[in-house]
């Protein structure tokens, strides 16, 4: 688009605010859109009906009518649209009726050729108070709404945005060859996209825009044949927040001494908990107690004030109550403490009253130079420095997962789950009602910090939605970022609003912005701890094609259903290896993939299958159904026979018990070398668990650990999401 026309487009924007209108006529909202590059069907304007059949006779019949008006915005409705004229009779016709409804809104009567086309959609740009510019695509005509068959996407787009949202609506069908009519012109919708995107960075004022339809000719052609152009004397304000630097997000996982300010000898109050769980992780700095009363708590001497407590202090932990923290403010600065983590609730999950004392809280902060983490939070951990001062006893492994929750109780159950699994965690923080600190700059803190791997958040809204989504854009390219979001539903966005007092988002757009910046985003909160397991412990696989290998026939079947739900493809086996597999394999074998070996006992058998779908190059992974659990299905048959058939001595079983155990081992070893050897993901899922059973099982000196899930659902839905993630990085 030339510097003149931007110009001139500009100058037809300004005249319509100025003139206090809301839009622009249909005319001049296509030619701003032809300006930008849209291909809009061509059309003139008619003065009164005489000039009406004139053009009709240049365009060529049959012709549309259309009442033309910047007040004139549903036309139809009003019968001011009039399709499909033949001849000079029926324009006539049409300009006259058109005169007599618009009456002194009319300020022409638009003529467009007829344009057939049995294929439309909608395209269109909104303006989202989180996240800002939304460009909209498609199915259109009297579908839209009916069907709501849409794909987002954040303004600014680059081509590849606009080619994954085109590819993302249900009706995808329709973008081919159908019913005898062409593929739809994929460049000309691409173009389209683009172009609102563009308008939406050079056009501010601009608050909306809508075409629909865009309609598509038998031969593939796109045009814009409807069209309107919302304008507004500015955009309503985004939030913003201050940001924090990153090597604050550092410190307050690494102090050298807590300060307990609130500390209490009850049993189950936070005063209590947080030190005792503390103390019991085996923090290795210095804790100080702070209470007004004095005396000592679990045999230690308690100050009556941070400021009697002798030595320095890298962190306060607060948790008395909302009335008394602005008071303590002074005090800690005069302590020389800067950073605060604050337990206490009874501020911005509350309602008016507590925004307000949340908002004095964080002016307060400022002044004094101080750094809050929450309020109304669950605390924090590292493992790395056993810190585990959270409001649960749970201790997990030092690893690379950070972990940060709006809600603490979800944040702490994850931390639980990752302890019982074996997923190792960087660190852990329940970010509360983020007065100070935020979700985003927790994204930028991970970006720098080398110990973290993997991001899992549990949000629930973001407070800079634009911050939010470069932040993930930039740190998705280093790292994978694993997102549940809480407050989708009408009830859970109350919820959340209540819980969090976070802004909404229309849950579609929040979609989007995953999509976009590379986000994995789950629906499950066991998925969240999946994905972490996953992603902490295999190779990404380059490709979707898999290779299953199964004790059983019914669920190599399951699984390959599975995988073709999730965009995973079964590869058909290759000659060479079916001759391969019928040398290890009784003559009955399936001869296809997923590999049955038809519950062979031989383990050396499992091992080399399992080597030569790794080895060979028509997989990209392998999910691995029922080797590992075998010493538990043996545990359990050996018990009963024993019981039913005295045949059998007890060392017999012992031996037997103690073999499968061992090559359970050793098979697990195989894995993560196997793995390292070939840079292909091995899925595993388990024959039978038990309480001792893990996700991940860690092997010493190993570059990636095996991971073994209990269903194959699980196992499918890891290696699906390892694969777009893959697919985001390659682009």
């Amino acid at each position: 688009m030339t510097k003149h026309r931007t110009m001139q487009m500009g100058l037809m924007i300004e005249k319509a605010l100025k003139a206090g209108r809301k839009a622009l006529s249909e005319h001049e909202s296509k030619q701003l859109l032809a300006a930008y590059g849209v291909p809009v069907a061509p059309e003139k304007v008619a003065s009164d009906a005489a000039e009406a059949v004139g053009l009709a006779e240049q365009i060529g019949y049959p012709v549309v009518l259309k009442g033309l008006g910047p007040t004139l915005l549903h036309k139809t409705e009003r019968g001011l649209v009039h399709l499909n004229l033949g001849n000079k009779s029926a324009v006539a016709r049409a300009a006259k009726a058109i005169i007599r409804e618009a009456k002194d809104e009319l300020e022409g009567i638009l003529v467009q050729p007829q344009i057939k086309g049995k294929r439309e959609f909608v395209a269109g740009l909104s303006y989202d108070p989180v996240f800002g510019p939304v460009v909209m695509f498609g199915l259109g005509g009297i579908f839209t709404e009916a069907l709501a068959d849409i794909a987002l996407r954040i303004a600014p787009l680059c081509a590849y945005d606009a080619e994954q949202q085109i590819d993302e609506i249900k009706a995808g069908k329709l973008l081919g060859p159908f019913r005898g009519e062409k593929a739809v012109d994929r460049a000309a919708l691409v173009c389209t996209l683009m172009a609102l995107s563009r308008i939406a960075q050079e056009h501010p004022e601009i608050a909306e825009v809508d075409i629909n339809p865009l309609l598509v000719t038998p031969e593939g052609q796109v045009y814009a044949v409807d069209a309107l152009v919302v304008v507004a004397s500015e955009r309503p304000e985004r939030a913003t927040r201050t940001s924090v630097d990153p090597r604050v997000i550092r410190d307050l996982f690494y102090p050298r001494s807590i300060a307990f300010i609130g500390a209490s000898s009850t049993l189950g109050k936070w005063g209590h908990m947080l030190m005792a769980h503390t103390i019991n992780g085996g923090f290795p700095g210095d804790i100080y107690l702070v209470n007004s009363k004095g005396g000592t708590i679990a045999g230690r001497d308690v100050y009556t004030s941070i400021a009697d407590v002798p030595g320095k202090v890298d962190l306060a932990v607060v948790t008395i109550p909302a009335a008394h923290v602005l008071n303590l403010l002074p005090q800690l600065k005069a302590k020389g403490i800067n950073n605060v983590l604050l337990i206490t609730s009874g501020f911005g999950e509350t309602g008016a009253a507590g925004k307000k004392l949340q908002q004095e809280l964080v002016d307060k902060a400022r002044q004094e130079g101080l750094i809050i983490l929450g309020p109304n939070t669950m605390g924090i951990s590292n493992p790395h420095i056993n810190l585990y001062c959270t409001g649960s006893s749970v201790r997990p492994n030092a690893g690379g997962a950070a972990i940060v929750a709006q809600s603490g109780n979800m944040g702490v159950q994850l931390l639980g789950f990752a302890e019982e699994q074996g997923i190792g965690v960087r660190g852990f923080c329940g970010s509360g009602n983020e007065a100070m600190i935020t979700v985003e700059d927790f994204l930028d803190g991970f970006e720098v910090d080398e110990l973290t791997k993997i991001v899992l958040l549990y949000v629930e809204g973001v407070h800079d939605g634009r911050r939010f989504f470069e932040s993930a854009k930039r740190l998705s390219r280093k790292k994978p970022i694993v997102l549940l979001k809480g407050g989708q539903s009408e009830a859970g966005r109350r919820a959340a609003a209540s819980h969090t007092g976070a802004m909404r988002s229309d849950a579609r757009v929040f979609d989007a912005v995953c999509a976009q910046s590379g986000i994995v985003k789950v629906e499950q909160s066991m998925d969240l701890l999946d994905l972490a397991a996953a992603f902490s412990s295999l190779p990404l696989p380059q490709g979707n094609r898999v290779g299953i290998m199964t004790l059983g026939g019914g669920w190599g079947v399951i699984t390959a259903d599975l995988c073709a739900r999730h965009a995973l493809k079964v590869a058909e086996l290759s000659p060479e290896l079916i001759a391969r597999f019928d040398r290890l394999l009784p003559d009955y074998w399936s001869r296809a993939n997923p590999v049955d070996i038809v519950g062979e006992p031989d383990n050396n058998l499992m091992t080399t299958i399992m080597e030569e779908l790794l080895r060979w190059d028509g997989c990209d992974a392998v999910i691995n159904l029922g080797v590992l659990g075998r010493a538990l299905f043996f545990e359990g048959m050996a018990d009963a026979a024993q019981r039913a058939d005295p045949s059998y001595t007890k060392e017999f079983f012992d031996k037997a018990k103690a073999y499968m155990h061992t090559f359970e081992q050793e098979y697990l070893k195989l894995v993560a070398r196997l793995m390292e050897t070939y840079g292909k993901p091995v899925y595993g899922v388990s024959l039978q668990t038990d309480t001792k059973s893990q996700t991940v099982y860690n092997i010493e000196g190993a570059a990636y650990k095996p991971v073994f899930y209990q269903t194959p659902e699980r196992a499918v839905r890891a290696c699906a999401r390892m694969y777009e993630y893959g697919r985001f990085l390659k682009r």
